[in-house]
């Protein structure tokens, strides 16, 4: 028989936890081509002070791991087992799933997004806990499982990932789920909490750095999405450009994004299928740059060097022939530095 008691003992440190459950939500992200799709997320904002790492498979089945300083809560449901509130008699709690719950992560359980309406009991069938400062898991002491079921809690393929961390068993899970191979040594990579390069995302789904997955990926993640608007000046919600521009041989301009000093980025030239386009910035006296050979490339200068804009030169690439409308000129910027080409290396 699989059960909580069984997991407890499989269980690692609550910081190791926390680094396997966030590159099993890199790897979901990452692998899957909807971010709707992925059953592992991690949010670093669940609640003041609180993380959560949440899985739900998509076919009724959850658990949540919440990391708070006073210790973490692991708390499975599985809505076939018997020991669901929806399979009691009075539509409680399993006895014994969480009655030694301590006082200080208890109030976990009542979030609204444990509970269904209509039911007064949290969404629990498998219930883990272990305070700050405590050296194991703990477990409900006195549960009675049933009998004549091997995983009478669900915790055996709940916490699955969790007790068996190895690459071969993460990449079994993804290969299933998404339907096609994943390799090794990119679960490895990211598993081991390397930084997720292009070369390790492209390899872990080509499609990853598509212009479009990359911006359905941001629209998907607010605290993603709200960070590039701010401190990246790349704003999805700014896609109406104060001047027009045009390209040569009449080749389309999409406006993705824009900044908070009027300025657009467009993606330049006609759409393939998985295939990157050029990003070009115009700020909001009609000058323009091309700042990037692909959008992925585009989105890292936002965020490893938010202030680039400054280091424009207000002028069209030598031989891009842009044609823009006349503007006021603009006040002086002070030295210029030579254009830039994409794709060769900037100073610091």
């Amino acid at each position: 028989m699989s059960t909580v008691h069984e997991t407890a003992a499989l269980l690692p440190g609550p910081a190791e936890l926390r680094a396997h459950l966030r590159a099993l939500a890199i790897l979901d992200a990452t692998i899957g081509d909807d971010p709707r799709f992925c059953c592992y997320t991690f949010d670093t904002a669940w609640g003041p002070g609180v993380e959560a790492a949440l899985m739900k498979n998509g076919a009724g089945d959850d658990f949540s791991v919440l990391f708070t300083p006073a210790g973490v809560l692991i708390r499975g449901f599985d809505h076939e087992s018997e020991m669901s509130p929806y399979e009691t008699d009075d539509e409680q709690v399993w006895p014994g799933v969480i009655d030694d719950v301590p006082a200080a992560l208890r109030p976990l359980l009542d979030e609204p997004a444990f509970r269904d309406e209509g039911i007064d009991a949290p969404r629990v069938t498998a219930c883990l806990w272990r305070e700050t400062g405590d050296t194991t898991w703990r477990t409900g002491s006195a549960i009675a499982f049933p009998s004549g079921n091997e995983e009478p809690d669900g915790s055996g393929f709940l916490f699955h990932l969790l007790a068996d961390r190895s690459p071969e068993a993460v990449q079994e899970h993804f290969e299933g789920y998404y339907e096609r191979p994943v390799p090794l040594d990119a679960i490895r990579h990211v598993l081991a909490g390397h930084p997720l390069t292009p070369a390790i995302a492209g390899a872990l789904n080509p499609a990853a750095l598509s212009d479009d997955a990359l911006l359905r990926r941001i629209a998907a993640h607010s605290e993603a999405a709200s960070y590039l608007a701010c401190d990246g000046e790349f704003d999805l919600a700014r896609t109406d450009p104060i001047e027009s521009i045009a390209l040569p041989n009449g080749l389309p301009v999409e406006p993705v994004a824009g900044c908070n000093a009027g300025g657009t980025h467009y993606l330049c030239g006609p759409a393939f299928p998985g295939g990157p386009r050029p990003v070009l910035y115009t700020d909001s006296e009609g000058r323009a740059s091309l700042i990037a050979e692909s959008l992925a490339e585009a989105l890292t200068l936002a965020i490893v060097l938010p202030s680039w804009h400054d280091a424009l030169g207000g002028l069209p690439p030598p031989g891009s022939q842009l044609r823009l409308p006349p503007g006021p000129p603009g006040p002086p910027r002070g030295p210029q530095p030579s254009p830039h080409r994409p794709g060769t290396p900037r100073g610091h």
